[in-house]
Formats: structure tokens, sequence, C-alpha cells
């Protein structure tokens, strides 16, 4: 799959031909990023993306925000179209993630059946009954061992 936003100033293959996960996010952070009702991400290994090509880089922002439980996250942008690209964690320690999120909009040809809804305390609009959520973030999201269980569907 190519990676791709909106003026085309930014593309490059995914990392791997499928990723690991893909979610809806519905966090406030997710609904004031894509200035809409959710986020949607497709989770890949950092491994063959990172560390990131130099032209790729220097045609990349990055804006970087606190996030829960001390970590960070560093967000890629297009310089040029300012389309969110992907989202990097680092733990408190400083150390990366192994997996890299890239927002689902800019992956061509993403398949969307299965996609997960997170985050959905904080929905604004409804989520369907037919698919599987959490209210907060599940246990295996990007490796994490966490106590959320999926809502009931």
């Amino acid at each position: 799959m190519r990676v791709i936003c909106q003026c085309s100033n930014i593309t490059f293959p995914t990392p791997t031909p499928e990723p690991l996960a893909v979610y809806h996010c519905h966090c406030t952070e997710c609904q004031k990023q894509s200035a809409s009702a959710f986020g949607m991400s497709a989770i890949f290994p950092a491994d063959g993306l990172f560390p990131l090509e130099h032209d790729l880089k220097q045609k990349l922002g990055i804006w970087t925000r606190p996030s829960k439980e001390g970590r960070t996250m560093d967000c890629y942008f297009c310089l040029q179209c300012g389309v969110r690209i992907m989202h990097r964690i680092r733990e408190p320690d400083g150390k990366e993630r192994e997996t890299v999120s890239i927002k689902g909009g800019v992956v061509e040809g993403l398949n969307w059946k299965g996609a997960k809804h997170i985050y959905t305390g904080s929905a604004v609009v409804p989520i369907p009954e037919d698919v599987e959520s959490y209210p907060e973030s599940p246990a295996t999201m990007e490796g994490r061992e966490e106590n959320n269980k999926p809502d009931k569907a």
C-alpha cells in the first residue's frame, strides 16, 4: 500500500503490505486533530519506515504533544498541505514505540473491514452495535497490556 497526502508531496510505501490493526478513535484529541467526530488510524511496524529517509524527513513537520501516563506523541504532517500523516509515541524514558499509527485517510487501498472503535467513552456519534469497541484503549493496542475490556456488541 502507499501513503499519500492531499497534495501528493508526501508519498511512501507502508512498511508492510497490511496493517497490524485498524482503528476508529473517538478520543477528544483525535476529534480535534481530524476536525471531525473521530480519527482513523492504521497501525504498522515502525521498522522499515523509521528512521525516516532524508527526503521524506525534509517534507514533514513534527508537532509533539503530551500523551497519557507521561508519554509524548510525535505528530508528523505534510509541510505543504498540512495533512496529518502519522503519529509515533515515545515512552516516558524516551524509547520510541515499535509501531507507528498512520492516518487511515492517507493510506491508499486500506481495508476498513473489522476496524475497531476505541475511546468510545467520548464518542459524539453512535457506535454501530455489530463492531468491536472499547470505552478506552484495547488491551492489544500497540502491544500494551491494559485492563480495558471490549464493550458488549
